[in-house]
């Protein structure tokens, strides 16, 4: 197909970039540390990390890792820490030392931890204390993991607000666990340790695995992604040119909610912003939106990303309208749809469009973006980033014509080479001739516009007609009472399935199941309509925030 989407680029933005421009993610982050050594980096809980101290903190990191013990390049480093100072200190202390990083999600349950520290051959942990249980639990059937490493939540904080920190999570909120771990190492003795050593340049090729980012893929199985340095420089690179007419080298200030171990996160928020200078500020607990939006009235904040489910509680809440929205230039939603009623209410509050984007943990993760002079929602994911081809594939392979449904299909130096040692599950997600299958049905429309209609597993087949889930939650997320809302198709013996919802009520609200069927008819064709409506207090979601349809299933 021809690369439509090249006409509707905002003006100046290239249509290709160079992936190659740097070997290594460390290159970045130390150009960056350099360049901008007295500028502000991180910021959580009160506490402010410089480029300068990014830099030698994890120096001291890599030092240790490299010289005390041992690892070389290419091992696995598994990071199991929420969104705090010592992730960033870390992750680049890691990658300096040639390691591969596999992120890891710090709620996961004792089995989940043992399957990805197995799958993926991790020799050494770093925990925060808050979940030592969990990974004491995990010893006993992960024989190969070798070192572990605690910090606690205060380590980067000054001496009196780190002991006030862990009496608070200790005593007050009962966060420590009780746990036996005597071989584990201290954060705080590593920097100790490693800052009286020398740490020796690791050669790194842009081709080298940098993360292994674990996710479901469109196949089932948690596996990990092979993200290069290459996949993840082209994805800056992709961003850099993107986002140039909006924002300033050292000027931005980020609101980072989404936890830095998911790819959204680790890619747009601390990758990309500090290769441009700009300050993360590091929110630890996204679920207190309270919390969060006191720490969102400290700064003159710039940008933001987020998903739907994150949008959708800050607006809700009556205090976020109360913050100062005259900085914001880029809110950048991803992770599921955006829906249009959310996306209009946060324009109406903030001043600022909600631009949509879309990607796969496969991608590093961005596939495309709404461009950045867009002025309102538009309903699309956007367009095809700079060197991103995509196209509309049917169930045989075969590209379909420009307008109708199919598997979007993805080619571009942003795509991982495949999933560590499990061939045969790279070989599902990729075509004869290089495509990855995303498993999204889309369509493009004559500008280059990609609207996702469904998950090809989501969609709903009802006596025949494709039926797309988030078409009815966009109907039905607009009906007044409605906090959250999610579709899903179940077995019916007229029409093979049918749609039913499930549906979060607004607090107080007096809905009925009639009352929502009966909204949805006045919106929707009658195949489409839910034949059910369940009411519930919560839905399950992942550690994103994103709606997992298949836990309603």
């Amino acid at each position: 197909m021809e690369k439509i989407w090249l006409k509707s680029y905002a003006p100046g933005v290239p249509a290709e970039i160079n992936p190659d421009a740097y070997q290594s993610i460390p290159e970045i982050f130390e150009k960056s540390c350099q360049h901008y050594s007295q500028h502000p980096a991180f910021y959580n809980l009160g506490t402010t990390l410089t480029y300068y101290e990014l830099d030698q903190l994890s120096r001291h990191v890599a030092a240790y890792l490299q010289q005390a013990l041992r690892l070389q390049k290419g091992q696995r480093l598994a990071i199991m820490l929420p969104n705090i100072l010592q992730y960033p200190v870390i992750m680049l202390g890691a990658l300096r030392a040639g390691l591969i990083v596999v992120n890891v999600n710090p709620l996961y349950t004792t089995d989940e931890l043992v399957h990805q520290l197995n799958d993926a051959g991790v020799e050494i942990l770093i925990a925060l204390t808050n979940f030592a249980d969990t990974v004491e639990a995990a010893l006993p059937r992960t024989p190969q993991l070798k070192h572990i490493i605690l910090t606690q939540l205060g380590d980067l904080f000054s001496p009196i607000k780190a002991w006030i920190a862990q009496f608070m999570l200790k005593y007050i909120y009962k966060k420590i666990p009780i746990f036996q771990l005597p071989q584990a190492i201290y954060f705080k003795t590593i920097l100790v340790v490693g800052k009286n050593l020398t740490l020796q340049p690791v050669p790194l090729s842009n081709h080298d695995i940098a993360f292994l980012q674990y996710t479901g893929g469109t196949t089932g199985i948690s596996k990990g992604a092979m993200l290069t340095h290459r996949n993840l420089i082209a994805n800056l690179q992709q961003a850099d040119a993107w986002f140039k007419s909006l924002l300033v080298s050292d000027h931005e200030i980020v609101i980072t909610a989404l936890p830095l171990y998911h790819i959204f996160s680790l890619t747009a928020n601390c990758l990309f912003f500090s290769k441009i200078g700009g300050l993360n500020i590091l929110i630890t607990d996204p679920r207190d939106i309270s919390g969060m939006i006191k720490e969102m009235k400290k700064f003159p904040f710039t940008a933001i990303t987020g998903v739907n489910t994150l949008f959708n509680a800050l607006i809700k809440n009556p205090h976020f309208a109360e913050l100062d929205f005259s900085h914001l230039r880029l809110a950048l939603g991803g992770g599921a749809a955006v829906q249009q009623a959310i996306a209009e209410r946060w324009q109406s509050i903030t001043h600022a469009p909600l631009l949509e984007a879309y990607g796969l943990t496969e991608t590093s993760p961005c596939v495309t973006i709404n461009p950045a002079n867009l002025k309102a929602y538009n309903g699309t994911i956007g367009l095809p980033v700079s060197s991103t081809d995509v196209c509309m594939l049917d169930n045989a392979g075969h590209e379909v014509p420009l307008g109708e449904p199919g598997e979007l299909a993805v080619k571009g130096p942003q795509v991982m080479p495949g999933y560590w040692q499990h061939p045969e599950e790279t070989k599902k997600v990729f075509t004869s001739d290089g495509w990855l299958l995303t498993g999204d049905i889309a369509t493009m429309n004559s500008q280059g516009y990609v609207r996702i209609l469904e998950r090809k597993k989501d969609m709903i087949l009802v006596s025949g007609f494709n039926v797309y889930p988030n078409e009815i939650e966009d109907v039905l997320i607009k009906m007044p009472g409605v906090r959250e809302v999610a579709v899903i198709g179940v077995p019916d013996e007229h029409s093979g399935e049918i749609a039913k919802a499930f549906i979060v009520k607004e607090k107080d609200a007096q809905l009925t199941a009639e009352a929502v069927i009966l909204f949805a008819r006045q919106h929707l064709t009658p195949y489409k309509v839910p034949k059910y409506v369940e009411f519930r207090d919560a839905l399950p979601k992942t550690n994103v925030g994103k709606i997992l349809r298949r836990a309603l299933k």
